[in-house]
């Protein structure tokens, strides 16, 4: 095989990976992840691409000290930022797949 020959294959792959990538990510705004803290009295839904949708709050939380309120925020959309990276990476590593990427190069695309 020659060096063009060999260049244009690389292109190619790369035209796809690149459109299979955009794909991905258009999926990973359309896909929502949930997360909660406090055993349920926050509850964040967020999508793919890190956009919270929903946030919400048990009324009997609204009676508490507001320390306490705002951990519980925290440690929902931290959880969800979790789910949504654990969605984004797969979705991502599907659409690189069969690419012949090295172990560890899927991620670059995200």
């Amino acid at each position: 095989m020659n060096i063009q020959a060999l260049m244009q294959q690389a292109q190619a792959m790369q035209k796809q990976v690149e459109a299979n990538v955009e794909k991905a990510k258009k999926e990973l705004a359309d896909k929502e992840v949930q997360a909660e803290a406090g055993n349920g009295l926050v509850k964040v839904t967020m999508t793919g691409r890190h956009v919270v949708k929903r946030l919400s709050i048990d009324p009997s939380l609204l009676e508490d000290e507001p320390d306490l309120i705002e951990d519980l925020i925290a440690a929902a959309i931290n959880a969800a930022v979790t789910k949504a990276d654990e969605l984004s990476e797969t979705t991502l590593a599907k659409a690189t797949s069969g690419m012949g990427l090295p172990p560890g190069m899927q991620g670059l695309f995200g």
